[in-house]
């Protein structure tokens, strides 16, 4: 049997793709290596420019997580003893991935795609017609999408060859916390920060589920417990937490220049390249590179493209309408990383700059 789309990676970004190929008409099967529904670590941060999108991809019985998510409208930075806020307008939600990826992947399933769990992808092999090689079973496909993530045994060479010496990881727990303020607020310390956000009202309002995640170099920090540490007013703030999730790590983090083709497959979300978690944009990347990639293929589904001229297409819309966040976040990360005695006054600007905080926020969207 040949499928027109075989996408691999059921997250956000495969799972946008599988269901707007799924609606034009193809014949689609989606290959995903874990099990539903699962946490991930990620900030849980989704901007507004995708609300609307995710809302559409959702069937109907879980559009309440759109509507009925917490709105985020105020960024924090702490660093350097300093604090700089910005209004986030329109306001982002917070989404739990436990949530969300489970109801992608339903939503997947109720729009006629073919879906497998448990399922290793090994190989991807040929050129009009792609066979991949499962741990379970063989398929054929005319096209296929990576959304294997930031790292898999689909990764490629030039994305490999970027690996550091110094080892970057993510490491997400939801906590407990009394009277959380309505804002997502971003700790930097040397060699890492991490991100505290609201999620959902507890205890009959008592208290606030919050998202507390971490990217970190390995030398600096290995569990969230030491992440903490690395903070004072972070430490301070996190003496009323209770735990309400195990944590869970991820690594390696590997920045590198958009590659949203590789080997003939369309790469979207973090396969294609991996967004600065700090920016709280890289949901929202997912969902649009996947739909941006089924756009794109679905004239080749039709007969209308070559599959050379919908991977060509991709390329240059994608560098279009996407590649700007990436660009312009690698910028504020190497500002991040100024010598102290450079950003600090920096920081002291922004901090009595208002509108300068909101340019920044609008760079990143």
């Amino acid at each position: 049997m040949t499928y027109d789309l075989a996408v691999i990676g059921g997250g956000p970004a495969g799972c946008a793709a599988a269901i707007r190929s799924a609606r034009a008409g193809a014949r689609v099967v989606l290959l995903e290596r874990g099990t539903f529904p699962r946490h991930k670590v990620c900030g849980e941060f989704v901007s507004a420019e995708s609300l609307e999108l995710l809302g559409e991809l959702l069937v109907l019985e879980y559009r309440q997580l759109v509507s009925d998510s917490p709105r985020i409208s105020r960024g924090r930075i702490f660093a350097d003893g300093r604090e700089v806020a910005a209004e986030i307008n329109p306001a982002a939600a917070s989404i739990t991935r436990f949530e969300m990826d489970s109801a992608l992947w339903t939503s997947c399933i109720q729009n006629g795609v073919e879906t497998r769990e448990n399922c290793t992808v090994q190989t991807v092999s040929g050129a009009e017609v792609f066979t991949i090689k499962t741990t379970a079973e063989e398929f054929k496909c005319k096209a296929v999408i990576n959304a294997t993530g930031r790292w898999s045994n689909l990764t490629g060479p030039a994305t490999r060859s970027r690996l550091a010496k110094q080892r970057w990881i993510g490491i997400k727990a939801h906590f407990s916390e009394p009277d959380a303020p309505l804002s997502v607020d971003l700790y930097f310390f040397n060699g890492g920060y991490c991100g505290i956000q609201p999620i959902a009202t507890i205890d009959n309002g008592a208290a606030t589920r919050i998202n507390a995640c971490a990217m970190v170099r390995a030398d600096v920090a290995t569990t969230l417990a030491e992440v903490l540490r690395c903070h004072p007013a972070l430490l301070e703030r996190s003496r009323n937490w209770q735990p309400l999730t195990d944590p869970v790590s991820t690594s390696p983090l590997v920045f590198h220049p958009p590659e949203p083709v590789q080997a003939g497959m369309l790469q979207v979300g973090d396969a294609a390249t991996f967004v600065d978690p700090f920016i709280g944009d890289g949901i929202s990347l997912a969902l649009r590179s996947g739909s941006l990639a089924a756009e794109c293929l679905e004239p080749f589904f039709r007969g209308a493209y070559s599959l050379a001229q919908a991977t060509a297409q991709y390329c240059e819309l994608y560098d279009r309408r996407l590649a700007r966040v990436f660009r312009n976040s690698s910028k504020l990360r190497n500002l991040l990383h100024w010598p102290k005695a450079v950003r600090k006054p920096a920081l002291m600007v922004l901090s009595r700059s208002p509108f300068l905080a909101r340019q920044l926020v609008r760079m990143t969207r």
